[in-house]
């Protein structure tokens, strides 16, 4: 399994990633950050003084047209891109209750100062997506607004350069054994890309663009399934040359 574009498009903008606004018919494009809530509808923190802030006022009393674009940030040299996303609606400014809620479920994602001052210096926009696609190796892969509300973001998105650091660093020597039994190579593949589905493989060295999926044998829904599901990759231990019986009292288990 793998994930599928609507998937990739709530993973890219879940809000961890720089985010652009694009305006209908006007200058552009805008740095904002942004997030979004459990029902997938896009939250724009916008600081009161600014360009963007002009375009989306309220006493305009006029609808704006909002893009937002996201583009994968690959986490590390070598590793490929999922692409990037587009979800488009119609900003509305955010003000009382709504906008306490609102910054609650923006701080879940980015918890930055800056949310107390909701009201203030910064004012909370919200549009649900009435469309999204997908740009990925080509192709423009368009999604129906409910598909993209009912997927998730990938849980393991956050952390996936932490994690493939790790695998390098400190598991390098088990991971490359388990990669060429696998995948019946002699070579050096490497662990480029990481989700809750599995691991993407590259093949060969610098500038080779042959990869390989190797699915989980089901999906991870957190850090701690994820290390349920690696530990007898990483743990293997040669059967041809097993360790002498120690008493569990002199045992001791290693922890990265």
């Amino acid at each position: 399994m793998a994930p599928t574009p609507a998937e990739l498009i709530r993973t890219l903008v879940a809000g961890r990633l720089p985010g652009l606004v694009h305006l209908a018919h006007r200058p552009g494009p805008f740095h904002v950050r942004h997030a979004t809530d459990a029902e997938g509808r896009v939250l724009l923190l916008v600081p009161v003084f600014s360009d963007l802030a002009a375009e989306l006022d309220p006493a305009a009393a006029r609808d704006v047209a909002v893009v937002l674009d996201v583009l994968d940030l690959p986490p590390a040299a070598g590793a490929p891109s999922t692409g990037r996303a587009w979800v488009s609606g119609w900003a509305v400014p955010l003000t009382g209750d709504p906008a306490r809620r609102a910054a609650v479920e923006f701080a879940a994602v980015d918890p930055t100062g800056d949310l107390l001052d909701v009201g203030s210096r910064f004012r909370l926009h919200r549009f649900e997506v009435a469309e999204a696609r997908l740009e990925t190796a080509g192709a423009v892969h368009r999604v129906d607004p409910g598909d993209y509300a009912a997927a998730e973001p990938d849980p393991l998105h956050a952390d996936e350069a932490a994690l493939l650091a790790d695998l390098a660093d400190h598991h390098g020597p088990q991971v490359t054994a388990y990669l060429r039994r696998r995948l019946d190579l002699t070579g050096e593949p490497r662990v480029v890309r990481l989700d809750r589905y599995g691991l993407v493989v590259a093949l060969g060295g610098p500038g080779d663009r042959r990869r390989a999926r190797l699915p989980f044998p089901h999906p991870v829904s957190d850090l701690s399934e994820l290390s349920r599901v690696l530990h007898p990759l990483l743990c293997t231990r040669s059967t041809a040359h097993p360790r002498p019986h120690r008493h569990p009292a002199n045992t001791r288990t290693d922890r990265d």
